[in-house]
């Protein structure tokens, strides 16, 4: 047919080209989609050579069903061209991608670390020429590969790297999320279909021509592929069968298979289970199927338009090519050629063990058993879909005995990956089995891990509690705490205490030592307020450092944050980030960095909470953490309402609250209610403030929580003095008196200070004002200068002007350092009514940078280099670069040395004390 170019995709390739054309400018990502034979591949190919005329680099990998569970295959593929960068690289990132791809035989490093090392080695490649990254029927693509890819993906903003995916519908994709652009392909429409009918058939009969452009109903594949089969179609159409496109274009594409010689047919068949497109493998096969086959035997194959070969590789036109062949081959057929390919590799024992599996019918415990062993060999080199993949297959392949187990491992793992779909199914498919009591525990935390309830119903915890008693008496004291900690922590998330004496009674059944982070933690979690002070001494006698493990470190800050010991939640927290950093935990780094930024909120240290909470959100939203990314959003929304920005604080917590409300998570709840009502205060719009914390004072309300309503004391004192309510805020307080009697939390003392003093009678007011601000003010700075407008207004209103100035100028001072621009404008206000005028407000770092760009100068001014500030924020040195190069002129400054004077260390101590 002549060349009509690529038909009615116009407005496709307009979105291309403004990518290719920005691509020096920033990176960015583009997803795909689209059914079977719609254009997606058409549009690469396009778009690769649209590149290659810019000067753009082109790397390409492609996902096929036979290689989906070969780890780092793609991404293989994908990184063949520059692997000679690899001396470029830290030697650690080396050993990484080296591991990897097999090149070196020993046990490769953690994924997260392996994707780092991609990215390194794109960014580096990209610095030589802009490049373009290309990923087709991703959806097919091992699931090591793809994460690698979401991973680059969500990283590219800094560098010349654009990279495009291809995903069929139908098939779900943790890709999905990570485009900058969708493009969604189409049918083409009555004009363009019949283009490019015309195009490839001219001589079909009006007739004909009508009934193929309404079969093929503006589906490009179906338009080219459909008038070669037309007889055939014909008669479909007139006994009026109507079936689904993609399966009619299986369909011929199998009839025009089947039209083949058979040895052709032979070479197809093997061919399309063959997880290697390598053309030596499949003759090697199929010459044990028929010894008669040579490498001649492909040319009717390509001849009928099926395959395309060269020297070495074979590959299929089309994905439904190889499918419609694997389908009309009889069973005996394809167990005879997974068989023959087994036979023939014997040098790959793990390709070689998936196609033994695949050629077994029945139970055969001794290849379930090399399958275990491979799985293990997969999680280890952090490919766990194909780990998980191994532990199914031998799952169907094993005794009853050994079943449950190795479906309840493949269920972990498939938890581990996010695959909600495949975990659900493997635990119906493990009910049906005899399970010994060890295994129900595990089934009831997986359960429980997927569906994290946080009701706090007793009903809802008790069947926890009395699985981790199963489990530590058959000896596995690790689940045991695994799963009362589940049962302590939707307890206190939900804020209720039905199941504490259970969850204490079987804590002391499991046998662990008194110190253990994991028995103090869920001790933390289920403590009444008469038994804190107990745990909180415990916890603290742990050392806050490195040199314990980083597990055992968060476990420890979550102890000290859930009880409202932030100082000492911020060491511990500190230490577990930094050792998660190196290991590549982004699950529990996601946690432990929303956990520190509202401690540091709670501290008053804003320029470290703020980058907190930025990754933290990022990090959760990346390891599909939805409550904790609403945490972080909350934090974010704090911050951003101190500052002055109340619509976008709204929108945060607005987003937030669509989460956690519908998920019962009272404590997050709260802080919404306290973000909502710290930004109507700075802006004096009292009542409102009023009735948010209200909600926090109510425990029958949502936005109760034990550990959260604390905040809400000094709040609502604040907001009740100029409504007039003190009366009936003094009652709440007085109504409180007992439980801070006997709750420690520095926290709570702080607040209840705070509160006595602005609720007070002149009489006793500047006493109790001088003792808050002598205390030990947790919250820092922010909480000091609340005190000190506080204490500034009643002294003017005592007519002790002059004196009312000094603690008037600290609080604009220390509002000023924070960035609260409303809290600071206050200040100026009765500043000027003290009769004093202020200087124009500087504005803070906050203002200046964005929280990654602060992140990056906090470590830059610590003195850490640029690849090390790359490897503990899973960036490329070169976007770290980037973010300095952004981030001089904005503070004012020409040099890295002198980043340390203007941001000083404000940072946590990176190595905790």
């Amino acid at each position: 047919p002549s060349d009509v170019g690529l038909v009615g995709r116009d407005r496709e390739l307009a979105i291309v080209d403004s990518t290719l054309a920005s691509i020096s400018e920033h990176g960015s990502s583009a997803i795909i989609r689209g059914e079977p034979g719609i254009g997606k591949s058409a549009v690469l190919v396009e778009t690769g050579r649209r590149a290659a005329v810019r000067g753009i680099r082109v790397l390409k990998t492609a996902g096929s069903q036979a290689e989906a569970n070969l780890p780092f295959a793609g991404l293989h593929q994908l990184l063949r061209p520059v692997l000679g960068g690899l001396d470029s690289l830290p030697a650690a990132h080396r050993q990484a991608l080296r591991a990897a791809f097999g090149l070196i035989d020993v046990a490769a490093p953690d994924i997260l670390r392996t994707a780092l090392a991609a990215l390194e080695l794109i960014a580096e490649s990209a610095a030589q020429a802009p490049l373009l990254l290309i990923a087709e029927d991703a959806h097919w693509l091992d699931r090591a590969t793809v994460d690698v890819l979401a991973f680059v993906a969500r990283r590219l903003h800094s560098d010349p790297i654009v990279l495009v995916i291809a995903i069929r519908d139908g098939y779900e994709s943790v890709l999905e999320d990570v485009g900058s652009v969708e493009l969604r392909l189409e049918r083409l429409d009555d004009t363009n279909a019949a283009r490019l009918l015309d195009a490839h058939a001219p001589d079909l009969s009006t007739a004909l021509r009508g009934r193929l452009l309404a079969e093929a109903a503006g589906n490009p594949l179906a338009l080219v592929e459909l008038p070669i089969a037309a007889r055939d179609l014909e008669l479909s159409l007139t006994v009026g069968i109507r079936l689904p496109l993609t399966t009619r274009l299986e369909q011929a594409f199998a009839m025009r298979a089947s039209e083949l010689p058979n040895r052709t047919r032979t070479l197809l068949l093997v061919a399309a289970i063959n997880d290697s497109d390598a053309v030596g493998e499949t003759l090697a096969a199929a010459a044990i199927l028929d010894n008669a086959v040579t490498i001649d035997d492909f040319t009717p194959a390509v001849s009928a338009g099926l395959i395309g070969i060269d020297d070495t590789t074979v590959r299929f036109r089309h994905p439904l090519v190889a499918s419609s062949i694997h389908h009309e081959a009889p069973v005996a057929q394809r167990l005879a050629a997974h068989a023959a390919l087994a036979a023939v590799l014997g040098d790959q024992s793990d390709r070689q063990l998936w196609h033994h599996a695949a050629s077994s019918v029945g139970p055969d415990e001794e290849i379930a058993g090399q399958l275990e062993e491979a799985a293990s060999r997969a999680e280890r080199r952090g490919a766990l879909g194909a780990a998980a993949t191994g532990l199914e297959r031998a799952a169907r392949l094993t005794t009853p005995g050994k079943q449950g187990p190795r479906l309840l491992r493949a269920a972990t793992l498939a938890l581990e990956l996010g695959k909600r779909d495949n975990v659900e199914r493997l635990i119906r498919e493990a009910k049906l089995l005899e399970l010994s009591p060890l295994d129900l525990a595990r089934l009831a935390w997986i359960v429980e891990t997927l569906d994290p309830g946080i009701t706090g119903d007793r009903e809802d915890v008790l069947p926890l509690i009395l699985a981790a008693e199963s489990a530590a008496d058959h000896g596995d004291p690790d689940l045991a705490l695994s799963l009362l900690s589940a049962a302590a922590a939707n307890s206190f998330w939900a804020n209720r205490d039905e199941a504490h004496d259970e969850i204490l009674s079987a804590t002391e059944r499991v046998g662990v030592r008194p110190n253990d982070p994991r028995l103090l933690s869920i001790l933390a979690y289920a403590a009444l307020p008469d038994e804190v002070a107990m745990v909180i001494e415990r916890v603290a006698r742990w050392p806050a450092d490195r040199s314990h493990d980083a597990l055992s470190m968060q476990l420890l800050g979550t102890a000290a944050f859930s009880l409202g010991f932030h100082s000492l939640a911020g060491r511990f927290l500190t230490a577990s980030i930094d050792t998660m950093r190196d290991q590549g935990r982004l699950v529990q780094l996601a946690q432990s960095l929303v956990m520190r930024a509202w401690s540091e909120i709670n501290l008053g240290r804003w320029t470290v909470a703020a980058p907190d909470a930025e990754e933290g959100a990022r990090l959760a939203h990346e390891t599909a953490q939805p409550i904790w990314e609403a945490g972080a959003h909350v934090a974010q929304a704090f911050l951003l309402g101190m500052r002055g920005d109340e619509q976008a604080a709204e929108e945060l917590v607005a987003r937030a609250e669509k989460v956690v409300v519908p998920a019962g998570g009272r404590a997050v709840v709260a802080v919404v209610q306290l973000t909502r009502a710290m930004t109507a205060l700075a802006y004096g719009r009292y009542d409102d403030a009023y009735s948010e914390l209200q909600r926090m004072l109510d425990p029958a309300d949502l936005a109760h929580h034990r550990m959260n309503f604390y905040w809400a004391v000094a709040n609502l004192a604040e907001a009740a003095v100029p409504l007039g309510r003190i009366r009936e805020v003094r009652a709440i307080v007085e109504q409180l008196e007992p439980r801070a009697a006997q709750t420690p939390s520095p926290v709570f003392q702080q607040a209840m200070r705070h509160g006595h003093a602005l609720l007070a009678n002149d009489d006793t007011a500047e006493g109790l004002f001088r003792a808050a601000l002598d205390g030990d003010l947790v919250g820092g700075p922010f909480e000091r200068a609340r005190l000190q407008v506080a204490y500034g207004v009643w002294l003017r209103r005592q007519r002790r002007v002059a004196e009312s100035r000094e603690p008037l100028r600290a609080a604009r001072d220390s509002f000023d350092a924070l960035g609260a621009v409303v809290w600071s404008e206050r200040a100026r206000q009765e500043l000027r009514a003290a009769g004093e005028s202020s200087r124009q407000r500087e504005p803070g770092l906050l203002e200046k940078l964005s929280a990654q760009e602060l992140q990056v100068a906090q470590m830059a001014a610590d003195g850490l280099s640029n690849r090390e500030i790359g490897q503990k924020l899973y960036l490329s040195h070169r976007t770290v670069g980037s973010h300095l190069y952004r981030t001089y002129p904005k503070l004012g400054i020409t040099a890295r040395s002198q980043l340390r004077g203007v941001i000083g260390l404000t940072a946590p101590t990176r190595s905790a004390a």
